[in-house]
């Protein structure tokens, strides 16, 4: 993957290519697999429901127009997944298991109305998923060094003149590292989350 600061959606919108439709597909499909498991959804259809979801965002994603408000990618992404539900429960007139049809409606609602809590939690739970699996997919680009010094700062809260003294660096070495890795992360995560 290019040092480029064009983000992931608009690499898409603009210069389409394989790795980064992968890319996105490795982010999100995973995690919409997840979410309709939660929701009363068979795995069977869990695994329907998402590759529903990323056909409508490869196919409706060059007409996406990022609104510059925190999370716009995710709500839409959101929005569609819930319709994606809507549609499975009205084709196959599901109900959700031992919940009722009213309690799965009412579930639907809430992902709809961006304030309620349910929709709170889904876009944390986004914002954590994307955030590890960038991680997991940028780690590769820089060395091992790097990476542990960065974790152990970051992740593990760790001062870092304690971090330099253990892996023998500098204390300046240690936040070059922590600013090298966190600017990479914020570039990738740029428009996709709320950081």
């Amino acid at each position: 993957m290019s040092e480029t600061s064009i983000s992931l959606l608009d690499r898409l919108r603009l210069q389409p290519d394989e790795d980064s439709w992968r890319r996105l597909v490795d982010l999100y499909a995973p995690l919409i697999r997840v979410w309709l498991r939660r929701y009363a959804v068979t795995e069977e259809d869990a695994e329907d429901l998402s590759q529903e979801v990323m056909a409508v965002v490869v196919r409706e994603l060059p007409q996406f127009v990022h609104n510059q408000r925190p999370g716009a990618f995710r709500h839409w992404l959101r929005a569609v997944t819930v319709n994606r539900l809507r549609g499975l429960w009205r084709e196959r007139s599901v109900t959700a298991r031992a919940t009722g049809d009213s309690h799965f409606v009412a579930m639907l609602d809430q992902l709809e109305d961006p304030n309620s809590g349910l929709s709170r939690l889904w876009d944390q739970e986004h914002d954590q998923h994307v955030a590890r699996r960038l991680m997991d997919l940028i780690r590769p680009q820089f060395e091992e060094k790097t990476w542990r010094a960065f974790r152990r700062v970051v992740l593990d809260g760790q001062k870092p003149a304690a971090v330099a003294q253990e892996l023998g660096m500098s204390v300046n070495a240690v936040l070059l590292a922590k600013s090298r890795i966190l600017s990479r992360l914020r570039q990738e995560m740029h428009g996709l989350t709320d950081r």
